[in-house]
């Protein structure tokens, strides 16, 4: 009897358990507070260009938290994000701003967890009088990120946000910020990690400007009016001891600037291109002391050498990774000025004065080197050799608006990694060779497009297994209508024919492509009245193409609705300037993801099918012009 009583009492605590479980549940809420959802509503009229905010309704209950541009913390449903950004309208003509308004920031205040505010792009041009960011200081104590980029503030604003000393993110680039910044404002601001002021008009930068910001990882002063950043020189920025990324791009520094750099030992990132740098940089060993540096862009200045006064000390950056050099005047000694940077991955040097031939002996310092870009010089030739270190590592080519010698695809083979071939506009003649070249089994992209190679493709071509984009255009090759050679070339996904030749092959040719293309342009390559009925075969196979341009290539016939009902990926396609007619049928199956379809320049008759919209419902663009296509009056 007793054991029954127990029984009984276990299930009854039981019971009464998951009673006050269930009304828990219906005591608590997954929406957001109602107070907050009203001070949303209060918000939208200020940041609601062309109905952007269209989820934020007035109807009590709704929850906020799952509106457009606004995230909340999944326990205590407040708020935690607002991203505004481009949410107002405005317009800018000479120096007269329509549109520009100031900001009640006390709108902000019921979201007393905010981390993160998003208001760029919104012609903000100040706050209104004692309504400034200081107001949010006190309440908003979670606020860390800060996203006030592309409006209309000033100096006047920086006082106001001195305030906010959570913040570890702070973004006022392309603003109004002008003349010589003092900036004192910011230098409350401890605990920030990130700033970004570039896109500003600032001259210079006080000792007393950001010298209190030592917790400062990320630093972008690009594209300002700078020519100094104090009658000090970079004492404030010596004590920035965490800073790792450095920009200062765009704007007028000179060589001298380098004398400031050894105190920042934990820079990763520095980048000085497109300043008044200029001739032999002399102090260039300052970089040393950077012992962290990976990435170094002196990109668009007017630097002849890399050197001090003596000529002997060099870059010595053991860790640097990737360094840009493009745009300067340096000539094909700097290689060996560089050869103490073991390390390299990259190497961009387009755009100097390089002339003649480059001997490979020059490099091979370079142990890790994976990409090099020496595009717009004037090379002639590479002097490549089979024992190269550089060979075994090297997996990016660039050498467009060369004038090199065909034989260097002969030669080029020794670069058994290499992925990316790109010789673009380089004066290449004749016939492809049939070694060297073929032997670069694992390439990717290949671009010998824009020169004046001619004749069949060689079998050898059949090598290159692991290809995924051929770019042959405006050459005078000979492109069989099977593409047989290509046939093998399982990983292809774009290959680009523009004015080539399209030929009959000599014997009957039926094998199915392995590849699947998702891009084909292939204009102006059939002249040939024998082939104006012929479509290219492989065409007939091919299932995922996403871009097809067959523009003026005498194609005759009705239009290849199977292009469309096969590809049903396909987003644009060029007929434009062939010979198709009869009436226009496009496809009766729904295409979804077509966006663009021009058929102009043909001989179509008869009406334009009222259907063309519900059959391409994202079509963006049609163009029929030029043929002889009656439109109907109801068509839309």
């Amino acid at each position: 009897m007793m054991m029954m009583e127990w029984k009984w009492l276990r299930f009854i605590r039981m019971a009464v358990m998951l009673l006050v479980l269930e009304g828990c549940r219906w005591c608590t809420t997954d929406a957001c507070l109602e107070h907050e959802r009203i001070a949303l509503l209060h918000l939208k009229p200020f940041f609601n260009y062309q109905n952007q905010l269209q989820s934020w309704v007035e109807v009590k209950g709704s929850d906020c938290c799952k509106w457009e541009r606004v995230e909340c913390n999944t326990t205590t449903r407040r708020l935690i994000q607002l991203s505004l950004n481009s949410s107002r309208w405005f317009y800018t003509t000479d120096n007269r701003n329509l549109n520009a308004w100031y900001l009640n920031t006390s709108m902000f205040l019921p979201f007393e967890e905010l981390k993160s505010l998003y208001l760029s792009g919104n012609a903000i041009s100040g706050n209104l009088e004692n309504e400034g960011f200081g107001k949010l200081s006190s309440t908003l104590s979670n606020l860390e990120i800060l996203d006030l980029s592309e409006n209309y503030l000033n100096d006047s604003i920086l006082l106001s946000l001195s305030e906010l000393s959570s913040l570890r993110y702070l973004n006022l680039s392309s603003n109004k910020f002008e003349g010589s910044g003092h900036l004192r404002g910011l230098n409350n601001l401890s605990n920030l990690k990130y700033l970004d002021l570039s896109w500003n008009r600032i001259e210079s930068i006080s000792n007393k400007g950001l010298n209190n910001l030592s917790n400062l990882k990320y630093l972008d002063l690009s594209f300002n009016n700078i020519e100094s950043i104090s009658n000090q020189g970079f004492q404030w920025l010596s004590r920035l001891t965490k800073l790792e990324t450095l920009r200062l791009s765009g704007n007028s520094l000179k060589n001298s600037i380098l004398l400031h750099m050894r105190n920042l030992s934990s820079l990763k990132t520095l980048s000085l291109s497109y300043n008044q740098l200029g001739g032999k940089l002399l102090h260039i060993q300052e970089l040393n002391h950077l012992a962290n540096l990976k990435y170094l862009d002196l990109s668009g200045n007017k630097i002849e050498s890399i050197s001090n006064k003596d000529g002997g000390r060099k870059l010595e950056l053991t860790h640097l990774e990737e360094l840009n050099l493009a745009g300067n005047h340096f000539n094909t000694s700097v290689f060996v000025s560089l050869n103490k940077l073991s390390n390299l991955k990259s190497l961009s040097i387009w755009d100097n004065g390089l002339k003649g031939s480059i001997d490979m002996k020059d490099l091979e310092a370079f142990i890790n080197l994976r990409k090099q870009d020496m595009s717009y010089n004037e090379l002639k030739d590479l002097v490549i050799h089979q024992d190269s270190n550089v060979s075994s590592s090297l997996e990016e080519i660039y050498l467009d608006y060369s004038t090199l010698n065909t034989n260097i695809l002969q030669s080029i083979g020794v670069f058994a990694s290499l992925k990316t071939l790109s010789l673009y506009h380089c004066g290449l003649i004749g016939p492809l060779p049939n070694q060297g070249w073929c032997d670069l089994k694992n390439l990717e992209v290949l671009d010998v497009s824009n020169n004046a190679l001619e004749g069949m493709l060689p079998r050898c071509f059949s090598n290159l297994t692991s290809l995924r984009v051929l770019d042959v255009s405006r050459d005078h090759f000979q492109i069989p209508l099977s593409f047989a050679p290509f046939a093998n070339l399982s990983n292809l996904k774009a290959l680009l024919i523009n004015e080539n030749k399209m030929v009959m092959e000599s014997s009957f040719y039926t094998s199915i492509p392995k590849f699947q293309l998702e891009v084909i342009r292939l204009p102006k390559c059939i002249a040939s009245q024998q082939l104006s009925r012929k479509f290219p075969t492989f065409l007939y196979y091919q299932y995922d193409l996403r871009y097809v341009d067959l523009s003026h290539n005498n194609l005759s016939g009705t239009v290849p609705t199977w292009l469309l009902e096969n590809n049903t990926k396909l987003e644009d396609l060029i007929l434009k300037g062939n010979s198709f007619t009869g009436p226009l049928s496009l496809s009766s199956a729904l295409i979804s993801d077509v966006s663009s379809i021009d058929i102009s320049e043909n001989k179509l008759q008869g009406q334009i099918p009222t259907g063309i919209c519900s059959t391409f419902p994202h079509l963006r663009e049609l163009f029929l012009s030029k043929n002889a296509l009656k439109v109907i009056s109801h068509f839309v």
